[in-house]
């Protein structure tokens, strides 16, 4: 099948829609599919596979560069358009758009959650959907950002394409006799409240061993701010700020770490939580967002409602070595049902039925999903 993946935001920028992005493409490409990537995001390094980096000012495409998608997806190279959405997303709107009208089978994917109680989101959700047209095919990588795109488009159906995971990587072994450590890795930007994890990590801190450690891992917009609140709290003898790091990098990391905090309220996914679960740690999440999904609250970690609530969880795991060891034990040796085989046999699922093709019929589409088992994407540097 012929695959054209359209995203604002794409590697080296970081963050969970661009990776997702990428390692979609490269396991659509290992089940035998052509797979072309659209994106605005600018890059002077080298590329894997098709990737079609259009101009663009201010995160705005130019108009040749809606002309080259018109041109593209309008010429028939296509089976199927995916494009990939937050609630500012003008080129996979236009491509949504373009290829809609152009009659190409075109999937939209909805990756944020709006806060509770807003109506800017569900308003413009509602005006593109007017926009684009009853041939749009309305997805969502959680079923809590699902729940908000109903409630947004009522009497739309909205399925779920989870984002996926290879877990063999993350399953590194494990590096015992260390400092009881916390980890947390986030794009460095507001709304992932890394200075809100500041206050959770010393109410932890105060109720947990002395020699607590702490290691927020990401870079974005808010790592100076982030680095001179940690050296104004007195926190840099314990608290790590080591920038961004590679997929390899965090996986050693995480060998050596004990429980994942993720502070953020409107988490619509959570990959990194999911990475941490996949290698074993505890995970502390905000129960608000997608984490819930693969996180059940007593087996894989703790879902919260406040950062007093967060801080208590932690500390309590700390100071629990017994039942701490015993939540990482099940991490590490139990398999996610969010790994690349489940997840790209459904978007295979998904894709056949509004592009169908003979290739894609339900033994292939089987077939398809046991070869993943054995085969890996190529790493992008993070």
């Amino acid at each position: 099948m012929r695959i054209a993946l359209v995203s604002d935001c794409y590697l080296p920028r970081l963050g969970g829609i661009e990776l997702h992005v990428h390692d979609l493409a490269a396991q659509l490409r290992l089940a035998g599919n052509s797979v072309a990537v659209f994106t605005v995001t600018d890059s002077t390094g080298p590329d894997q596979g098709p990737v079609l980096r259009l101009p663009a000012v201010g995160g705005i495409p130019l108009p040749e560069a809606i002309n080259a998608l018109r041109r593209s997806l309008g010429s028939g190279m296509y089976d199927v358009v995916h494009a990939h959405t937050s609630f500012f997303s003008p080129l996979a709107w236009s491509a949504a758009r373009i290829a809609a009208a152009a009659g190409v089978p075109t999937i939209l994917t909805l990756h944020s959650l709006p806060a509770a109680g807003g109506v800017l989101a569900p308003r413009l959700l509602a005006g593109l959907d007017a926009r684009l047209g009853p041939r749009i095919v309305w997805t969502a990588v959680s079923e809590v950002v699902a729940d908000s795109l109903r409630q947004a488009l009522p009497g739309r159906s909205v399925e779920i394409l989870h984002n996926g995971i290879d877990p063999a990587p993350w399953r590194q072994p494990r590096h015992a006799g260390g400092p009881p450590t916390l980890v947390s890795t986030m794009r460095l930007v507001r709304r992932k409240r890394p200075f809100a994890l500041l206050r959770i990590l010393e109410a932890v801190r105060s109720e947990s061993p002395a020699n607590l450690r702490a290691v927020i891992v990401g870079d974005g917009p808010n790592a100076p701010a982030l680095a001179r609140a940690v050296e104004r709290r007195g926190m840099t003898d314990w608290v790590e700020l080591p920038g961004r790091l590679r997929r390899a990098e965090i996986q050693r990391l995480y060998a050596k770490t004990d429980v994942f905090l993720a502070p953020a309220r409107l988490e619509s996914f959570g990959v990194a939580a999911l990475e941490a679960r996949c290698a074993g740690l505890a995970v502390v999440a905000m129960g608000s967002g997608g984490v819930g999904e693969f996180i059940r609250p007593g087996v894989e970690g703790f879902l919260v409602d406040s950062d007093e609530q967060m801080a208590q969880v932690t500390a309590a795991l700390l100071t629990d070595p017994v039942r701490l060891h015993r939540m990482q034990n099940h991490n590490r040796r139990t398999a996610s049902g969010m790994a690349w085989p489940n997840v790209i046999g459904r978007h295979l699922h998904v894709y056949g039925r509004v592009a169908p093709q003979p290739a894609l019929s339900a033994p292939v589409l089987a077939s398809n999903s046991t070869a993943y088992e054995n085969l890996q994407p190529t790493e992008p540097t993070r």
